[in-house]
C-alpha cells in the first residue's frame, strides 16, 4: 500500500478515535484537559523542532510581525474548536461532534464562496444547500440548532481558511500556536495546583493520560504531514471521512448514544450531500488531469 495512504489513514484514524481518550479523561474538567493538551503539545513540538532543526522560522517572526498577530487568530479558532470538542465528547455528544466534522467540508466550500470569492461549479452548490436542508431539518425537528456540530465546522474551517494565508509549515505553525496559548495554559494550571483543584498528580493513569495528551496532538498532525506530501489531494481529501465516521460509530456503537429516526434522516440527507460533493470532486479531478495528459485532446473552444 502506499505509504502515503498508510499516513493517511493513522491521521484520520486516530482523530477518529480520539474520544475514546478525552472519555478516559472524563472525570478532568474540559478546561484543564486542553490546557494540558497545549502545554504537552508545544513540549514535544519544541522537541521535534530541536532534532529536525527547525529553527529558521523565528527570523519571519522578527521581520514580519504581521504572521505573529495571524497565528494569534488561528491560535484562538483552534483554542475554541478543541475545547468544544473535548466538552462535547464527555458531555456524551459524539455523534454530534461527528456531524460537524461531517459538514466541514460543505462548510469549506462556503466559506471560499463567501471570503474567497471562489467560483463554485453547480453540483457543489447542489451538495452545500443538501447540506444546508440535513442541518435546517435537524434543527426544527429538535427544536433548536446543533449548534455543537456548527460551532466545530465553522471555527476548523476557519482556522484553516486563516492558515492557508500564513507563511510557516504545518509543524512550525502548530508551535506557533501553542507558544501563543502557553502561557494562559500553563497560568492556568499552575492556578489548580494552587487551590489544590489540580487533576495532574491525583492518580497515576490521569497523570499519564493528561501527560499524553502532546503525543496525542503531534503524531496525527505529523501522519497527515506525511500524507498530504505523497498523495493526491482528492484521495486526502476522500481519507479525512474516516474520522467523523469513526466517531459517529463510537457515539451510536459504544457509548450508546441515541439515534433516533429524525437524526437519521438528518444525517442521511447529510451523507447524500457529501457523496454528491465527494463524486463531483474525483470527476472534476480526473478532467483536469485528463486535460493535463492529453491537451491536444481538449480544445479550448467548442467546434462551430
Amino acid at each position: 500500500m502506499n505509504r502515503g495512504i498508510l499516513y493517511g489513514l493513522c491521521a484520520y484514524g486516530l482523530w477518529g478515535l480520539l474520544p475514546i481518550y478525552w472519555k478516559a479523561l472524563g472525570a478532568v474538567p474540559a478546561q484543564e484537559i486542553l490546557a494540558h493538551r497545549v502545554v504537552w503539545a508545544l513540549l514535544v513540538l519544541t522537541g521535534l523542532l530541536t532534532v529536525t532543526r527547525r529553527w529558521q522560522w523565528i527570523r519571519t517572526l522578527r521581520t514580519d510581525p504581521a504572521t505573529f498577530f495571524t497565528f494569534v487568530a488561528i491560535a484562538f479558532l483552534l483554542g475554541t474548536n478543541w475545547f468544544t470538542y473535548i466538552w462535547a465528547v464527555n458531555a456524551g455528544f459524539v455523534v454530534e461532534t461527528s456531524l460537524g466534522y461531517f459538514i466541514t467540508p460543505l462548510i469549506n466550500v462556503l466559506m471560499g464562496v463567501l471570503l474567497l470569492r471562489e467560483r463554485v461549479r453547480p453540483l457543489q452548490w447542489v451538495a452545500v444547500g443538501l447540506a444546508g436542508l440535513g442541518v435546517l431539518y435537524l434543527t426544527v425537528s429538535y427544536g433548536s440548532l446543533p449548534w455543537i456540530a456548527l460551532v466545530l465546522a465553522f471555527t476548523f474551517s476557519l482556522y484553516g481558511l486563516v492558515k492557508k494565508q500564513a507563511r510557516l509549515s504545518a509543524l512550525e505553525g502548530l508551535s506557533l500556536e501553542m507558544a501563543v496559548l502557553f502561557l494562559p495554559a500553563l497560568g492556568y494550571l499552575l492556578w489548580l495546583g494552587e487551590q489544590g483543584q489540580a487533576a495532574f498528580g491525583s492518580s497515576l493513569p490521569t497523570t499519564l493520560l493528561l501527560a499524553g495528551t502532546g503525543i496525542m496532538t503531534a503524531v496525527p498532525l505529523l501522519c497527515f504531514a506525511g500524507a498530504a506530501r505523497r498523495i493526491p489531494l482528492s484521495t486526502l481529501g476522500f481519507l479525512q471521512y474516516l474520522a467523523p465516521t469513526l466517531q459517529f460509530l463510537l457515539g451510536v456503537l459504544l457509548y450508546k448514544e441515541p439515534f433516533t429516526q429524525v437524526r437519521m434522516i438528518g444525517f442521511g440527507i447529510i451523507w447524500i450531500a457529501l457523496a454528491l460533493y465527494s463524486a463531483e470532486g474525483y470527476l472534476a479531478h480526473r478532467r483536469r488531469a485528463r486535460q493535463i495528459r492529453y491537451p491536444a485532446l481538449t480544445p479550448t473552444n467548442p467546434p462551430s
